[in-house]
This record gives C-alpha cells, sequence and structure tokens, in this order.
C-alpha cells in the first residue's frame, strides 16, 4: 500500500484483497466459531435446507436451468448443507459450481464438498460462460464485504473519505465527491441527507460487480442474503453508519477499523434499494424481497414446531436479532 492519500474504497480493497497482505487473501483463519466470524451458514444447517427448497421452487420455474453456483462459500459448509437438502434424486440432475477467489477458502471447502460433484471456478463470468449462462446463483454475506465509498454530509455537500498514512497510523481526509452525476445518482444514500452530520456508505464496488457478469447470465434466479436494509431504514440512528471490523469475533468502529489492516473482516450493511434499482436496470425481476425470518418461515417446513426446540433457529429468526437484521432477495432473469 501507499503512503500517499487514497480514497477510502481503495484502502479498504487492499485491507481485505491485497495479494500480500490482504485479510481474505492471506490472513483469513476459517469462518464459524473458530474463525473471526460467523455467519448463518456456520450456525445451523437450516438455512441449506430453506435454499434447497428455495431452488425447487425455481427449478419449477426454469426447468431448463440445472446449474447451481455459490459465490464465496466461506469454508463450505452451506453448499454442502444445500446439497443435502436438495435430496438424492433431484440433486443428481444438477451440476453444482462454487466461485470462490481466496486460495485459502477454496482449500477448505474442497475438504467439505464432494470434489467428484462440485467444480470451483475464479470468477462468476467464467462459471456462467461454462454453463452457457443458465443457473440458479446464491450467495450469503457475499456483498458486505465488497470495498465502499464512504461519504460524510458537511450540511451543504456529500464529501468522500480519503484516508493518508502518517508515520503507521491511518488518518482521514474529506475531499469533494469523485463519483460523476450519472453514477451518483444511482446511489439512494445520497438523497435525503441529514441536517446533522451523517456517514453513509455507496456499494461502488457491489455495483460494478454485478455489471460485470450480468452480460453473462441468460436465465435463472438469484438469492442475495445479507445484513442490511432498504433505504432510508438502513440508517435509522446510525449517524456514523454502518461501516465496522471484525477480529476474532469483537466488534470495532470508528477509527478501529484502520488499526489492524489486512489482519480482520472490514464490512458494511448492504443497501438492498441500491441492488434492486440494479437489477432492474439489467433487465431482471424482483421476485421477493423479505427478512431472514420470513424466509424460513416461507421455506421451512413445521417452521413454528421446530423454532421452539431448535436454538440455532430461534437466534437465526429472532426478530430483535438475526431475523430482523438479515434480508433475503430473490431476483430472476428470464
Amino acid at each position: 500500500m501507499t503512503d500517499k492519500a487514497i480514497p477510502f474504497s481503495e484502502w479498504m480493497r487492499g485491507a481485505l484483497f491485497d495479494p500480500q497482505r490482504g485479510y481474505y487473501a492471506r490472513n483469513i483463519r476459517t469462518v464459524g466459531r473458530g474463525g473471526d466470524f460467523s455467519t448463518s451458514g456456520t450456525i445451523s444447517r437450516v438455512l441449506g435446507e430453506a435454499i434447497a427448497a428455495w431452488l425447487a421452487k425455481e427449478i419449477k420455474l426454469a426447468p431448463s436451468v440445472r446449474t447451481v453456483i455459490e459465490v464465496g462459500g466461506g469454508e463450505g459448509s452451506l453448499m454442502r448443507d444445500t446439497m443435502k437438502s436438495l435430496g438424492f434424486w433431484r440433486r443428481r440432475h444438477l451440476r453444482f459450481i462454487m466461485v470462490e477467489s481466496s486460495t485459502v477458502l477454496r482449500e477448505k471447502q474442497k475438504n467439505v464438498l464432494p470434489r467428484h460433484r462440485v467444480e470451483w471456478f475464479d470468477d462468476l463470468p467464467a462459471a456462467l460462460d461454462a454453463c452457457d449462462g443458465h443457473a440458479f446463483i446464491f450467495h450469503n454475506e457475499l456483498l458486505d464485504a465488497f470495498p465502499v465509498t464512504l461519504v460524510q454530509w458537511d450540511g451543504t455537500s456529500w464529501k468522500e473519505v480519503w484516508l493518508e498514512n502518517h508515520e503507521g497510523r491511518w488518518m482521514e481526509q474529506l475531499r469533494d465527491l469523485t463519483l460523476d452525476d450519472e453514477d451518483a445518482r444511482h446511489f439512494s444514500a445520497l438523497a435525503h441527507p441529514s441536517a446533522e452530520p451523517q456517514r453513509r456508505e455507496l456499494g461502488t464496488a457491489a455495483d460494478a460487480w454485478l455489471r460485470q457478469w450480468a452480460g453473462h447470465w441468460r436465465q435463472g434466479a438469484m438469492l442475495t442474503l445479507d445484513y442490511g436494509d432498504v433505504f432510508p431504514q438502513l440508517y435509522h440512528r446510525k449517524p456514523r453508519g454502518t461501516l465496522r471490523a471484525y477480529l476474532h469475533h469483537q466488534v470495532l468502529t470508528g477509527t478501529q477499523v484502520y488499526e489492524n489492516m489486512g489482519r480482520q473482516d472490514i464490512t458494511a450493511d448492504v443497501n438492498f434499494t441500491d441492488i434492486m434499482r440494479r437489477g432492474e436496470a439489467l433487465g431482471w425481476s424482483n421476485a421477493s424481497f423479505a427478512d431472514q425470518r420470513q424466509f424460513f418461515q416461507r421455506h421451512l417446513r413445521d417452521f413454528e414446531k421446530r423454532i421452539v426446540s431448535d436454538s440455532a433457529l430461534d437466534f437465526l429468526t429472532d426478530e430483535d436479532g438475526a431475523g430482523a437484521a438479515f434480508k433475503v432477495l430473490s431476483q430472476r432473469q428470464t
């Protein structure tokens, strides 16, 4: 990394993905209880069961689509549970692909998943080309790790946060926003500025990623599972935004985020309004949007009975916790 001032988005990209020092490239240990953070897929098998039920419904709507792709599958447990929940007969007629750029996580996935049934690709365009663009895609807690453009309202205009290294410490600067007017109009967080100082995150990298591979996708459905919300609810009572870091399950905020570069996960809540808008602009339809509790209610058999005896399911569907904080968006390409 350079010592010159750089946009926060560039700093975050290096902190997470730099080939030599990035967290995901070199320093991530694992996902789950022994790692720096847990995901819904590592806490319980029920998420894989619910995704399998979603897949079964989508297969009926698009029976010619025979490929299932997971992007950024962590240590592989979610795909494993999804495959198992699909059942032998449905599973044997499907092709399964993992898209994973981290060599560390790819090796962990290969220890969890049946290598004779699963294929690996470095990026989604290549995976889609391998199945002629016909695929069901899902990803869990993926978009929250994409670098964001960090902005702050100064009372009259939006400024962009830059960082400069001073003797080993990263210090903030506020500069004019580098987005052109056309790009800026796409991001809902730049609308309705608060009367008070406010920080927000723009999912510029996630937006670019969607546009990068959209032309390779011809038919199917995509399930996006992540923590976040629609705008403006996303920033309700969050004047400092949603940016944070995780180090050994400890949450770090504010300037603490800059102190462990390359040794921690960095994340921001997903703005689902922007994801839906971009999908519509790309020709996709928004099939459904719900919180995690509602998603489980729709796709798990005997949900109400199971929640009484399953502590993990109870945690994942807590209306004051993960059940409301996590959202599930289903989009279709037809």
